[in-house]
This record gives C-alpha cells, sequence and structure tokens, in this order.
C-alpha cells in the first residue's frame, strides 16, 4: 500500500508538476482489466472458501463420529448384565486413548509443512507481526503420542509413513480379537467396524485437501493479473481528476481553489482502490490451503484437543491424564 501510494504521488508529480501531460492512460480499457480482475478474483475466493468450509464440515465430521465410536465401544460390553468388570474398564480405557492417538497423529498429519504453503517461511517462522500458538510446531509428535499408546503399538505406529491409519488397522485388529473372544457381540463389532470406515473416509478427505493445491495457474493468474491493474490504474485516474478539476474552475471562481487542487485527489482514491482489489486477493490466498498453520486455518488443534477431552471424561479417566485445552495466544484458535 505505501508503494503505491508513493507510485501514485509520482505519477500526479509528474503529470501535474512538471506537465508531462502524455503519462496518461483511457479509463475505459482499464476499467475493463478491472472486471475481469474481479470476476477472477471472485472466482478464486470462492474455490478458496470452498476448500476451507469442506476441512470445517469433514472435522465437524470427525467430533460427531469420534463421540459415538467410543460410546459405542463403552456400551457394547454391557452385554451380559452386569456391571463392567475390571478388565472391560481397561479394554474400553486402551481403545478410547488409541482414538486420542489417532486425532493426534491426523492433525500432526495435517500440519506437515507442504511446499505451496505459505504462512511459514524455509526457517519456519511465521509472515505475521504478532504471536499465536501452533503445538504441532513445539512439540515432537513422538511425545505427543507415547501416553497413548501401548510400547509395541507406539513402535508399529512410529514405523509406519501414515500413521493415523495405521492407528485404525490397530483398532480394527483389537475389536476382531474382542469378538473372536467373545467379549463383544457382532453385531456390535459390525457397527464399530463401520465406524472406523467413516474415520478413514474422513482422514482420506482431509488427507485430500492437504495433499492437492488449489491449483496454481488460478492463483498465480489473479495474483499477476491484480498487480497489473494496480500499476495501471494510477495512469488512468489522474486524467478523470483532472477533467473534474478543471469543470469545477469553470463553475465558477469560488470554486477556483479546490480546482486548482483537485487532481491531487486522485491519491487516496487510487489508494482507496487498490486496498480494495488487494484485499480481495489476500482473501484469497489466506483460504487456500485450510490446515497450514495459518491464523485463518480450520483450528483442528483445538477441534482435536475438545474431542480428546471430551471421550476421555466419557470413560470416566483420572482428571489428571486429561490434557489441559490449548493455549489461545491473541485470541486465535488453532
Amino acid at each position: 500500500m505505501i508503494f503505491f501510494l508513493v507510485l501514485s504521488a509520482i505519477v500526479t508529480i509528474l503529470y501535474e508538476l512538471l506537465d508531462i501531460k502524455w503519462l496518461q492512460l483511457p479509463f475505459t480499457p482499464v476499467g475493463v482489466v478491472g472486471t475481469a480482475v474481479a470476476f477472477l478474483i471472485g472466482f478464486q475466493n470462492n474455490a478458496a472458501y470452498d476448500r476451507i468450509w469442506e476441512a470445517r464440515k469433514i472435522w465437524g465430521g470427525i467430533v460427531n463420529v469420534s463421540r459415538s465410536f467410543v460410546i459405542t465401544v463403552k456400551d457394547s460390553f454391557y452385554i451380559h448384565n452386569h456391571a463392567e468388570s475390571k478388565d472391560e474398564k481397561e479394554t474400553i480405557r486402551i481403545i478410547t486413548r488409541r482414538h486420542v492417538a489417532w486425532l493426534t497423529a491426523l492433525r500432526y498429519a495435517m500440519r506437515t509443512k507442504k511446499q505451496w504453503e505459505s504462512s511459514y517461511n524455509q526457517e519456519g517462522k511465521k509472515k505475521v507481526n504478532f504471536n499465536y500458538n501452533v503445538p504441532e510446531f513445539k512439540t515432537p509428535l513422538e511425545d505427543e503420542l507415547r501416553p497413548y499408546l501401548s510400547e509395541e503399538d507406539f513402535e508399529y505406529v512410529m514405523r509406519m509413513d501414515n500413521k493415523p491409519n495405521a492407528i485404525i488397522n490397530l483398532q480394527s485388529m483389537h475389536l476382531r480379537k474382542l469378538a473372536d473372544e467373545g467379549k463383544v457381540w457382532d453385531f456390535s463389532l459390525l457397527r464399530m467396524q463401520e465406524m472406523l470406515q467413516e474415520m478413514t473416509a474422513l482422514q482420506g478427505k482431509s488427507e485430500r485437501i492437504k495433499n492437492f493445491p488449489y491449483p496454481k495457474q488460478y492463483g498465480s493468474i489473479g495474483y499477476h493479473f491484480v498487480h497489473i491493474f494496480m500499476w495501471l490504474l494510477p495512469f488512468a485516474i489522474i486524467p478523470s481528476f483532472a477533467k473534474m478539476g478543471g469543470e469545477l474552475g469553470a463553475i465558477g471562481s469560488s470554486y477556483e481553489f479546490i480546482s486548482d487542487y483537485f487532481i491531487w485527489l486522485n491519491i487516496p482514491f487510487t489508494a482507496l482502490v487498490i486496498w480494495v482489489f488487494n484485499t480481495m486477493l489476500r482473501i484469497g490466498l489466506a483460504g487456500e490451503n485450510p490446515f497450514e498453520g495459518s491464523v485463518n486455518d480450520v483450528p483442528i488443534s483445538n477441534i482435536s484437543r475438545g474431542i480428546s477431552r471430551d471421550i476421555l471424561q466419557l470413560i470416566d479417566e483420572d482428571p489428571e491424564n486429561i490434557p489441559e485445552p490449548f493455549e489461545n495466544i491473541n485470541n486465535v484458535q488453532m
């Protein structure tokens, strides 16, 4: 914005003070370019909003299936009409904590840095001038997973490239084993397997958004077109303000002072138009990658931690073993 304010001022000085009157462009072709740019930016913003809204719906589905899964697991052990035994309670606890590990591994996978994501530079420094908390960038995945998995499960998961998928595989094998031992109904096993399939589908949808960027031909073309328009705009607005100033002077002597300096008003007006287009462009760019770790992300860290707390409380976990909510620095949820 400062650059284009200076550019507008320089063009006005050359036009008005140095009398370089040829330093102008007809407004009509520039206006046509501006109209085309507005349509292109509108398309880009709609596409970016669709990506971020789809990401939010996916994680809303993860919230629902997580709660339903733990409730179903918990209720599936009440088949003998007696209070749950110590072994059953421990089994429920293992499955629930393993699900917390899945949520944790999934949010870490979604925060993995991709080349096309722009919120962080190569040194990992935020491109903003205020602080906010991205938990996945501060704590290693191993430290987060270890409390929720047995040593055997932990070693298995850490060997895998797709850690969330490995955890779902462990859940499926455990549930199959419980059914073989007669500890859960086959119908309950079928229902829980359907939920695991739903989790896998939601994970795949989330990975699709993460691993497939907004097509760069649309993003880059919009970016360059907006900057071409912003460069041309000062040269197209000057003659219009010069003409209006002359018309004011022709009205009468009372407008003579305004007429002499009216052309300088093109500087703030040009800056205003450029600000509108630049802001529209940046809004679209900010929503392209909803998991990259920017202030405009879907808050998957908070969502995951909230689900974890909910399901651990459902199984009456020791409050000391229930993780605290993440700190939202500067009111930014991540």
